[in-house]
């Protein structure tokens, strides 16, 4: 009888525990992933709608805080001629990286793709440019572009051709400011030798057997298998051209005569030149919206332009022919006639 007392007291404190369990338990995975919650809160979304608060007041590091209103976006469109001097660089200068990055970056994974001895070398030795800092990377630049001791313009003076001032020339710093921009493209290159690496071997072996050459294979196998790392690449380098302000700031300080002016360039020197904080949060809103816009567009137009694989299969399959279902039916058919 103690002993059925013993084991019945036994169960009464062992079954809380086991609702507790199944109480808690549901609560661990959110245990696991709330340090990475709370870090996107504080430091992402907090200092996103903090930003967008400020933009609607008149807000300086040091002084009155005024609500203003719209009267920070009104002046940026209406009575700041540089923000539309900046945006006018920004937007020539993404039209001459976006498609150069896209190109060199899928050029070189190419070569990298190539079954050749020491392509684990040089696949290291074009990415590792991408790592070094901004800083350093000015540095570098600063020397290739000198007009005095250059080695950009030695190399131009052996072959004959007087190298411009690349940094102090309005006519060339901008095209100087896209080439120092192309050496960190190590990320975008892995992308491609990624997508390159992923298509089956036996797509150019029927292009071949068809009597496709090289450059009808790549245009007919490869860009079509690619699509979608091309689609994402893309869209990276739109972002990236709007975010340039490193290479820039060191390099030229936006100069000559505002050539290198970039806009990222003009929120910064809002921020921390003029300390208008809440003018800078209105610029770098409409930025987003910028981007936004870009990104949405490319997206809708890669409807036309991007091809998955299951997608190709579905397509393929609904271009095929039905064949007649012979039946019991038809072989009567068939014999009467």
């Amino acid at each position: 009888m103690a002993h059925t007392d013993m084991t019945y007291s036994q169960q009464q404190t062992a079954a809380p525990k086991r609702l507790g369990i199944k109480r808690w338990g549901g609560a661990v995975p959110y245990l696991f992933i709330f340090p990475w919650i709370f870090g996107f809160l504080v430091f992402t979304l907090g200092p996103l709608l903090f930003s967008l608060i400020i933009s609607f007041f008149d807000w300086p590091i040091v002084g009155q805080v005024t609500f203003v209103g719209i009267d920070n976006y009104v002046e940026m469109f209406s009575n700041d001629p540089l923000f539309w001097k900046s945006l006018f660089v920004t937007l020539k200068f993404a039209a001459l990286f976006v498609p150069l990055n896209i190109i060199v970056a899928l050029g070189l994974a190419m070569l990298l793709n190539q079954n050749v001895k020491g392509s684990a070398f040089f696949r290291t030795a074009f990415y590792l440019p991408s790592v070094i800092s901004g800083v350093a990377l000015a540095m570098i630049w600063s020397w290739v572009y000198s007009g005095d001791y250059g080695i950009l313009n030695y190399f131009l003076s052996l072959v004959g051709i007087e190298g411009p001032d690349w940094l102090n020339d309005t006519k060339w710093s901008l095209v100087a400011m896209v080439i120092a921009s192309l050496w960190g493209q190590g990320s975008m290159m892995l992308i491609f030798l990624a997508g390159l690496k992923g298509i089956p071997k036996d797509l150019y072996e029927s292009a071949s057997m068809d009597g496709a050459g090289k450059i009808r294979q790549f245009f007919n196998v490869t860009i079509p298998m690619i699509t979608p790392t091309l689609l994402f690449n893309l869209i990276t380098s739109i972002i990236a051209a709007f975010q340039q302000l490193t290479l820039a700031l060191l390099l030229t300080g936006g100069g000559p005569l505002k050539s290198t002016y970039f806009y990222a360039m003009y929120m910064y020197e809002n921020a921390f030149k003029y300390f208008k904080m809440g003018y800078s949060a209105a610029n770098a809103w409409f930025m987003f919206l910028i981007v936004l816009t870009l990104t949405f567009l490319v997206f809708k137009s890669s409807e036309a332009w991007v091809f998955y694989e299951g997608e190709m299969k579905t397509k393929k399959e609904k271009a095929k022919p039905k064949r007649a279902k012979r039946g019991p039916q038809a072989s009567r058919e068939g014999s009467s006639i």
